[in-house]
């Protein structure tokens, strides 16, 4: 058997599990250096003697059952990733020196009012004018993200029209589900990838056509005439011959174009069928979003939808939780959030990057004063929202509503 960890054995290997003797290969390098360039599925080809071929007439035995590594495919679950490396502990980083946002100027207030007045249907503009500001008080909160970008593998047997690929299985023990290649093209972003397994490739004849590359069409059942459209196959049209099946009730077959054969969909009219064993490669980012020391009273909708300030941001294999952050809450939300993403994705998946942000969400309570009513509204995020629950100044559709 191959010594633990060394793939491909570093001498001649002895017969697989299917008694196959797999082709050498030069110690250490997977594939070999001789190897071709891969092929359209981005996987590398066979590369056996020509002798290894099997002649375009001759039987191909299917893929025996039970690959190492692929046993419980098809089963819908994922392949368990392998056991996670603990990186070496790391500082998190600078801490930023100025947590706080300039406060908004009685101007700036009164126009964001202004703003989000005239978008509303019925809203009048006389408070945005009048009104007397008493009390402008900065609320602002800090929204903690958590970013935890996973990989995730799944295989099952597949199949598709054979092209010419060479049967590979005989020549190479299949890799391990997680050493085949596969990388994201961008971090942090969902991707999917669909990859035929090296090693793993046979070739059989088509079932649904029994490899003739045609099937017959079950429109005129195989006999590439049809019912009559136009005279509903009785031959006669208008107390005269139908003009279109000459009185046959007949007409030809617009499916197989008289032919009574289709070109069968499995194959593609090639004959014969590559099965092979896919692998599906998921990455995912995970976001985990809090809002910490939120005293705005807004919904949480509400702050999640506008931007900040970013105060803080790292990223790395496994991040580490924020201690020792000037605001406590912060840094109980990033020690929280961290070890509950290690328990929640290392079963099924294998964490490859994190990313934390700490942003400073400006939010900014005024109230004001207009014709007696003493009334309040909020400017939070960097677009300058803005929420006015008690606007004193709407017509009765707009209360009802």
């Amino acid at each position: 058997m191959n010594p633990a960890g060394v793939y491909p054995p570093p001498t001649t290997p002895a017969p697989n599990a299917f008694g196959n003797q797999p082709a050498y290969a030069a110690p250490g390098v997977y594939p070999p250096p001789t190897a071709p360039a891969p092929n359209a599925f981005g996987n590398q080809p066979a590369y056996a003697a020509p002798a290894m071929h099997h002649p375009l007439n001759a039987a191909v035995p299917t893929m025996p059952m039970g690959v190492p590594g692929y046993e419980g495919m098809g089963s819908g679950g994922f392949v368990p990733p392998p056991a996670p490396t603990q990186p070496a502990p790391a500082p998190p980083g600078p801490v930023p020196e100025n947590w706080s946002i300039p406060s908004l100027t009685e101007e700036e207030a009164r126009e964001a009012l202004e703003n989000f007045v005239s978008e509303q249907c019925c809203y009048g503009s006389d408070p945005v004018k009048e009104a007397v500001i008493t009390n402008m008080e900065p609320c602002n909160t800090f929204r903690y993200r958590l970013e935890t970008f996973t990989e995730s593998r799944n295989a099952e047997q597949a199949q598709k029209p054979h092209e010419g690929e060479v049967a590979d299985f005989y020549t190479q023990p299949a890799p391990q589900p997680w050493e085949v290649q596969a990388t994201p093209t961008k971090l942090f972003t969902d991707e999917i990838k669909e990859i035929r397994v090296p090693f793993t490739s046979t070739v059989q004849d088509c079932n649904n056509c029994q490899a003739k590359g045609k099937i017959s069409c079950k429109k005129c059942n195989g006999k590439g005439k049809s019912v009559c459209s136009l005279c509903n196959g009785n031959g006669r049209r208008d107390d005269g011959d139908c003009p279109k099946c000459s009185a046959s009730g007949k007409e030809r077959c617009g499916i197989c174009d008289g032919t009574g054969k289709k070109e069968c969909k499995t194959c593609d009219g090639k004959c014969r069928l590559l099965s092979y064993i896919k692998l599906k490669v998921e990455w995912t980012n995970h976001v985990d979003s809090q809002m910490v020391q939120d005293q705005s009273g807004l919904k949480p909708d509400c702050l999640q939808s506008v931007t900040g300030k970013e105060l803080f941001q790292n990223s790395g294999f496994m991040v580490y939780p924020l201690l020792g952050f000037p605001n406590p809450a912060i840094s109980d939300t990033s020690e929280r959030l961290i070890r509950e993403s290690q328990s929640k994705f290392a079963q099924n998946s294998r964490i490859l990057q994190q990313r934390q942000t700490v942003e400073l969400i400006p939010v900014t309570k005024v109230k004001y004063q207009w014709k007696s009513n003493d009334c309040s509204f909020s400017v939070y995020g960097s677009e300058r929202k803005v929420q006015a629950d008690d606007y004193p100044d709407t017509c009765a559709c707009c209360v009802i509503l």
